[in-house]
């Protein structure tokens, strides 16, 4: 099964953007695709991080000096990435720092994945299962 090409991006929000956008390029293996500053310092107004494997994530700064639409709450987001390297990304994210949630698991209906939470306590859930 081939997985599509992403159409649906989460948004998150961070207190610190640009460290957040450090964890997850260092500790998750996202790759840095477009950075918005904001107008004050180490402010994000947008940033798109792409996941090699399909899909992405957008994030930015929880308080913003543009923009329309407020920013979510941080630490509020939980966001499940498709991988077929959860123990190598397992051991990559709890080497940087991330907060184990649920250690690896092989799941009933075919999975092998787990769940960490970032510093700010966003919860993000890797695994092999693409959907049904």
């Amino acid at each position: 099964m081939t997985t599509p090409a992403p159409t649906c991006w989460p948004g998150l929000s961070y207190e610190d953007a640009p460290a957040a956008i450090r964890f997850l390029v260092e500790a998750f293996g996202f790759k840095e695709h477009l950075v918005v500053p904001g107008e004050a310092d180490g402010e994000v107004v947008h940033c798109e991080m792409v996941w090699p494997e399909g899909g992405g994530v957008m994030l930015g700064s929880a308080e913003r000096s543009v923009g329309e639409v407020t920013a979510t709450h941080v630490g509020a987001a939980s966001v499940y990435v498709v991988t077929d390297r959860p123990d190598e990304i397992y051991a990559q994210c709890m080497a940087r720092g991330a907060t184990e949630i649920r250690g690896m698991k092989d799941e009933d209906y075919g999975s092998r994945g787990f769940t960490v939470a970032d510093p700010e306590g966003n919860r993000w859930s890797f695994g092999t299962y693409r959907g049904a």
